[in-house]
């Protein structure tokens, strides 16, 4: 049975779907497929068929929005949510919006990622970059947009951000197995510790042969516990077997996440902002993420050869903003427009959206006002009743609502409490 034809209304439910990647979690233990389950998403070729877990399989990205790759549908009349947008589209999007932009989709991709295992060392390129990418491999680089994105902690997330402090990296570089990796001008007498050594560091690490990346990775699990305490890195002989074990001890993804970049922990609720060109690998956890509207990547580590991209180009990419663990941070504030101060807000340093966190007890209430722009809610744990211009829709777990620009949302929890997030833009 094909859809049927969506009416103008302020807010939609959504169908979504999950995908199945091998670094996600398995079955149920899968935050995302479970949502999406919850939620009545989709799968196969479309939303006449709901999406069921199979615990046979690992559940990675719960995807929202319309996104092609993997579009969300109007969960009453199974109509594609672009196809609806663009037939209401001032009314849904908003002017202000549809100028901001120069058109009438959503310029936000949000996910729900669960991560058992590294996802690849990454980065996406810059919107200059990406441009001419996409025009020289349209298949391979599906659009031409950047895509700086946030990841905010559902569950205890371990990743690796942005590159560590540059004097960090060059005590670290001290040591006998690391000096290959050092251009010549490195290696000079006084020479300091540079961006432009640091990028030929990685590129030598990225670039090396199976043999050398093996014998390093092995002298630095021989490396005392205590030598790597006193150099700020006690992480790396926890982390550099378990890496090992997830792909291969000749993987060069694994010394330049080790020795290079930062290692961080988050607790639910905190936040790391990604910049487009920014290096990093997600480890474990579950996360809501959001990035601009783009699938573009470049991936040269922590996955088979044959899917590591041109290590030139992810070079001559990289950015080195973060250069600390606390630089990659994005910090909440309380949002103005939660009447009763139940939200927070992560405002990361670009156009395309903002992040709404909100956390209520039992019986509590918010009201989020109007904002000038469409908005995504999804609700990640418990329940809670939604009024919007005078309707009333149920929020349970994994449900999903898109939301007209212009809507004031009235939530009043369940027995249980709401936790709660939603992506805006205006």
């Amino acid at each position: 049975m094909g859809s049927i034809s969506t009416q103008l209304e302020s807010v939609y439910r959504l169908k979504c779907s999950c995908n199945s990647y091998p670094w996600g979690k398995q079955g149920k233990e899968s935050l995302s497929a479970r949502l999406c389950e919850n939620g009545q998403g989709w799968t196969g070729d479309g939303p006449n068929q709901d999406f069921k877990v199979d615990e046979s399989k690992p559940y990675a990205e719960m995807w929202m929005g319309t996104y092609p790759v993997l579009p969300s549908y109007v969960h009453n009349t199974g109509e594609d949510l672009q196809d609806v947008i663009d037939r209401y589209s001032n009314e849904l999007i908003g002017e202000q919006v549809i100028k901001k932009f120069g058109h009438s989709k959503l310029p936000y991709l949000p996910k729900v990622l669960s991560i058992a295992k590294a996802l690849p060392l990454q980065l996406h390129p810059n919107k200059e970059k990406a441009s001419k990418l996409h025009e020289e491999k349209p298949d391979a680089f599906t659009d031409p947009n950047h895509k700086p994105e946030i990841a905010l902690a559902l569950t205890e997330f371990e990743a690796f951000c942005g590159f560590k402090p540059l004097k960090q990296i060059a005590d670290l570089m001290r040591l006998d197995s690391l000096h290959r990796f050092m251009p010549a001008e490195g290696n000079a007498p006084n020479a300091e510790f540079t961006d432009d050594i640091l990028k030929e560091v990685v590129r030598n690490m990225l670039e090396t042969d199976d043999d050398a990346v093996t014998e390093t990775f092995n002298f630095l699990s021989r490396t005392s516990p205590d030598r790597f305490k006193e150099l700020n890195a006690e992480h790396i002989p926890k982390l550099a077997p378990r890496l090992a074990q997830q792909y291969d001890q000749s993987d060069p993804g694994i010394l330049v996440a080790l020795i290079t970049m930062n290692y961080l922990v988050l607790q639910p609720g905190e936040s790391i902002y990604i910049p487009a060109d920014g290096i990093h690998a997600y480890l474990s956890g579950d996360i809501i993420e959001c990035m601009a509207r783009s699938n573009n990547v470049l991936n040269t580590g922590l996955c088979p050869k044959a899917e590591r991209s041109n290590v030139e180009l992810f070079c001559s990419c990289l950015t080195f903003t973060p250069h600390s663990g606390e630089e990659s941070l994005l910090q909440p504030k309380n949002y103005q427009r939660g009447r009763q101060g139940k939200t927070r807000l992560f405002a990361p340093p670009m156009s395309e959206f903002n992040a709404l966190e909100t956390k209520l007890g039992g019986g509590e209430r918010e009201v989020l006002a109007a904002v000038n722009g469409p908005s995504i809610v999804i609700a990640t744990k418990g329940s809670a009743s939604m009024e919007a211009n005078g309707k009333k829709y149920e929020l349970e777990e994994g449900y999903v609502f898109f939301v007209a620009q212009g809507v004031e949302l009235d939530f009043n929890a369940g027995k249980d409490g709401v936790l709660m997030h939603t992506i805006f833009v205006e």
